[in-house]
């Protein structure tokens, strides 16, 4: 007969291990799900820069029809390529800019524009929605995921109408290019969607042990952030507008460093005024990311987080490359886009990716870096 001293410790021996594989099974699911979401923020990462490609090769209008499931399927005969092709030809930038297009030329711009928004629809239902279905068959899912996952799926529904509206406000006899201020509501909407799938999979992956609290960093990150947003918004009045094209000159504007008549000029229509503006909020955003860096090593040495010293680095390294490609950008604009992708298209585009590169790693030290609980 076993003491029962003995047979009490064997039972907590037992429920205490399997207890333990509960929580690593749990802790295995978790992050097998951030993963998918990882996955999402890479798909919307290229949706972004094919809607840059789509953008710099003026093929946005080039589909002149929202149809969310059959506009999967493009034209497929001959006759079918000419009814799109003449519902491109009733809108402004057929008759004042493109009425020399022949079929061929139209099939080549309608390809980035179908290509965006196919990939938005390969997003939707090859990532999310059979990833969702999957997790949900498995049980993967745990109560404080159905929220966010909701959300999610709400927020790339209106992604889509969004980018319609941009679309919608181009396809008329006078405008050449969409709207650059719906422009700047369709990117912005694509980064809150980048960010809040990523900030949902780093709740997944990031463990609470690894945060650390400290009030004046994380208001210093959060301000930051928000600089960084103001000079994305003033990125894409720069992309609407073609505003680099209007002074391809560094470090002046032209050869003025403050332009003529700016303030009876407006600050987010006229392009020499969005381009002045740009530059600015990058000098100042510049000098935030390097005081932050301070404060983070400061703040990382004191609190002994290894995380923190790692990710600390990544706003810093990354916002040198982005002024870097910011100059080289402008400097390489053409006086006049012809709708080809060369030198000038391929560092815009470098210069759109590394500027999400800089929203996530200032976004993972937001994550990191908290307030002190009250």
């Amino acid at each position: 007969m076993w003491p029962k001293s003995i047979i009490l410790t064997q039972k907590w021996l037992s429920n205490s291990t399997f207890a333990c594989k509960m929580s690593n099974t749990s802790d295995k699911k978790r992050k097998v799900v951030a993963y998918w979401l990882l996955a999402g923020v890479f798909m919307i990462m290229v949706q972004v820069l094919l809607g840059g490609v789509t953008r710099l090769t003026g093929s946005g209008l080039s589909i002149t029809e929202w149809k969310p499931i059959l506009g999967a399927i493009p034209p497929m005969n001959e006759k079918e390529w000419q009814e799109a092709f003449d519902g491109y030809k009733e809108i402004a930038q057929y008759k004042y800019l493109n009425s020399h297009f022949e079929l061929s030329d139209f099939k080549s711009i309608y390809f980035w524009e179908w290509l965006h928004r196919q990939w938005a629809r390969v997003f939707m239902s090859g990532v999310f929605l059979i990833g969702f279905v999957y997790f949900l068959i498995k049980k993967y899912f745990e109560k404080d995921m159905v929220i966010p996952l909701i959300i999610l799926f709400i927020l790339g529904a209106a992604q889509g109408l969004v980018g319609w509206i941009m679309v919608a406000s181009g396809l008329n006899d006078t405008n050449l290019y969409v709207d650059h201020i719906k422009l700047a509501i369709h990117f912005m909407s694509a980064l809150v969607l980048l960010c809040y799938t990523l900030w949902f999979a780093l709740k997944l992956l990031i463990p609470d042990t690894a945060l650390i609290r400290n009030n004046r960093l994380n208001n210093f990150t959060l301000a930051t952030i928000v600089v960084l947003c103001i000079q994305l918004i003033y990125g894409a009045f720069m992309a609407g507008m073609k505003a680099a094209m209007n002074a391809p000159t560094w470090p002046s504007i032209n050869g003025m460093y403050i332009p003529n008549n700016i303030m009876q000029q407006s600050f987010i229509s006229h392009p020499i005024n969005v381009h002045f503006m740009h530059r600015q909020i990058a000098y100042l955003l510049f000098t935030l990311v390097i005081l932050w860096f301070g404060a983070a090593t400061r703040a990382a040495s004191y609190a002994g987080s290894s995380m923190l010293k790692r990710t600390r680095w990544w706003p810093f390294v990354l916002v040198w490359v982005q002024v870097i490609l910011g100059i080289v950008t402008v400097i390489s604009a053409p006086k006049i886009q012809f709708g080809k992708f060369g030198t000038f298209e391929l560092l815009a585009e470098l210069h759109q990716l590394f500027a999400m590169f800089l929203l996530m790693s200032l976004l993972v030290n937001a994550y990191i870096i908290r307030r002190a609980k009250a």
